[in-house]
């Protein structure tokens, strides 16, 4: 364990390159922490390169990382190689432009959950992204805002050599990303060279040009196309002077095996229009269209549910609330 003495006042790791790299760790515990100033990534935890040895049972928990990298693609949290790990109640914010706030490359079995990531890039990079392989990994209670231009990365583009432990025919493959917030980023969920995926009981606020994206980054031949999500449970408020089409659907894809249903859709500019700007690739079942669900306090970023909110089965659950 690396852990503060007292955590109310929690050492400063600052600087440098990296400003901490685990190289093959096993049962290690960080906690209570910050990690700040790197030129390149914040903190760096991988296999060594030995893809058949992954690094395991890690533990980051209450960790601030910040003003990581500058307008390179240098992460607030890299993960290459990562088995059975846990991220608890973090906090990531300004990473490099084309970074991640937590970049997972061949990772799998992991949870991240309770973390906020905040002040990513509008245009480029992603709150969290899991590619190279990663699998079986939930991110859930976790609040992103205008963290990058995909909030969430699901899949991605990797060079053959990285993937770990090797190239299966996917990008990602069994992500649950559930009871969480997104405010802005062009897109709150990106689908790319997805092989399954559950995105359920999410608040998407007011994202800037998508709601989601179905995409294929790698081409390579022995890859499936990007496919099998399902979208279901969440509440989408979003405006029709901002939004371009409520899901991107770009080339190689298969849009036709994804699942929509019992979603909560508000246009908060034109309600009427609702419906109409809901456009998506497969029936939705059970979708609900233009009505206000009642956020408790917009201007102070409080998007829980007022207790007169007619919404029941979507967004956040209750025991789940951030």
């Amino acid at each position: 364990m690396i852990a503060a003495a007292d955590a109310r006042q929690p050492p400063v790791i600052a600087g440098g390159n990296t400003c901490l790299h685990l190289i093959q760790p096993a049962h290690v515990e960080l906690r209570n922490l910050i990690f700040q100033g790197a030129r390149g990534n914040g903190l760096n935890i991988d296999d060594g390169g030995s893809k058949d040895k992954p690094a395991q049972h890690i533990l980051l928990r209450n960790l601030t990382v910040q003003k990581i990298g500058s307008n390179g693609n240098q992460d607030g949290i890299k993960l290459s190689g990562l088995a059975d790990f846990q991220i608890q109640n973090c906090t990531v914010k300004r990473w490099g432009q084309k970074g991640s706030g937590i970049d997972m490359v061949g990772c799998q079995r992991g949870t991240v959950s309770g973390c906020t990531f905040l002040e990513g890039d509008k245009i480029f990079g992603n709150g969290v992204q899991m590619k190279g392989g990663s699998r079986n990994i939930t991110v859930s209670r976790c609040r992103f805002e205008n963290a990058g231009g995909r909030a969430i990365n699901i899949g991605g583009s990797t060079g053959l050599k990285f993937f770990r432990p090797q190239p299966a025919g996917f990008e990602a493959r069994d992500i649950t990303v559930s009871d969480c917030t997104f405010i802005g980023s062009m897109a709150a969920i990106a689908f790319v060279g997805v092989d399954g995926a559950h995105v359920h009981h999410n608040t998407i606020y007011r994202p800037t040009k998508w709601v989601l994206r179905i995409l294929q980054e790698n081409r390579h031949s022995s890859f499936v196309p990007s496919r099998k999500g399902r979208f279901t449970n969440n509440l989408i408020v979003l405006r029709s002077n901002e939004i371009g089409e409520v899901v991107n659907i770009g080339s190689q894809t298969a849009p036709e095996t994804f699942k929509f249903a019992d979603n909560w859709w508000y246009c908060q500019d034109r309600p009427e229009r609702t419906r109409e700007l809901v456009r998506l690739p497969t029936q939705e079942a059970g979708g609900s269209y233009g009505q206000d669900p009642k956020f408790k306090n917009l201007r102070a970023g409080d998007l829980s549910l007022r207790t007169d909110s007619p919404v029941k089965e979507a967004g956040p659950r209750q025991q789940n609330q951030n």
